[in-house]
C-alpha cells in the first residue's frame, strides 16, 4: 500500500522550496487529475479520460501534491495503474504540470505505482511511452507491443494514431529490481 512520502524540490523560480507529496488519490483530487491528463492530451502525450471515469477509478491513480502554503495543497503530478489481467499493471496517464517537470516528480509517480502493483501481488508493470530514456532510468525494459493484446485492443482501437503510432512498449517485473 501506497503511503504518503514527501520530498522537497529545490529550483529556481517559478518553482520555490516544497514540499511534494506522493500520495493515493482521493475524490477531492479528481479535477485536478484531469486538469492535468488534458494538458497531457493538449500536448499529444496522452489519451483522453473524462472526470467521470478519474472519478470511478480514483482508487488507481496517485498523485504528486505542493503541500507549500503558496500552492494551496495543488495537484502538480498524476499516474495511474489499470489491470491487464491477474499479474499484469499497465502505468498509465503519467503527467506532471510543466514548472515541476525535470525536478523528479514523474519518477517518484511511477515508483509509487510500481509499489502499489507490488502490494496488489502483480508481477509486472508496463507501459506504452516516446519517453523510453525516462523509464528506462526506473528499470524498465524495451519489449514488443504484441505481448499485451488486453492494451491494444482496449485503447490502441480507439487512438487516433493508431496506424502511426510511435510509442514504445516498456516493462519491469515488480518482484525484483531490474
Amino acid at each position: 500500500m501506497i503511503e504518503s512520502k514527501i520530498f522537497s524540490v529545490f529550483s529556481v523560480a517559478p518553482v520555490a522550496a516544497n514540499e511534494i507529496a506522493i500520495r493515493k488519490a482521493t475524490l477531492a483530487d479528481a479535477r485536478g487529475i484531469a486538469e492535468l491528463v488534458n494538458l497531457g492530451e493538449r500536448e499529444g502525450q496522452l489519451l483522453p479520460r473524462s472526470l467521470e471515469s478519474i472519478r470511478a477509478d480514483i482508487a488507481d491513480w496517485i498523485v504528486a501534491e505542493d503541500n507549500s502554503p503558496e500552492r494551496s495543497r495543488r495537484v502538480v503530478g498524476v499516474g495511474s495503474l489499470l489491470e491487464m489481467n491477474h499479474t499484469l499493471l499497465e502505468v498509465r496517464s503519467l503527467a506532471v504540470a510543466p514548472e515541476y517537470r525535470k525536478f523528479g516528480v514523474g519518477s517518484r509517480i511511477v515508483d509509487a505505482l510500481v509499489d502499489e502493483a507490488r502490494a496488489r501481488g502483480r508481477t509486472t508493470v508496463f507501459a506504452l511511452t516516446r519517453a523510453v530514456l525516462f523509464f528506462e532510468r526506473l528499470g524498465f525494459r524495451i519489449t514488443e507491443k504484441e505481448n499485451f493484446p488486453e492494451k491494444v485492443w482496449r485503447d490502441c482501437s480507439i487512438c487516433p494514431v493508431q496506424f502511426a503510432c510511435d510509442e514504445v512498449a516498456m516493462v519491469k517485473s515488480v518482484n525484483s529490481e531490474q
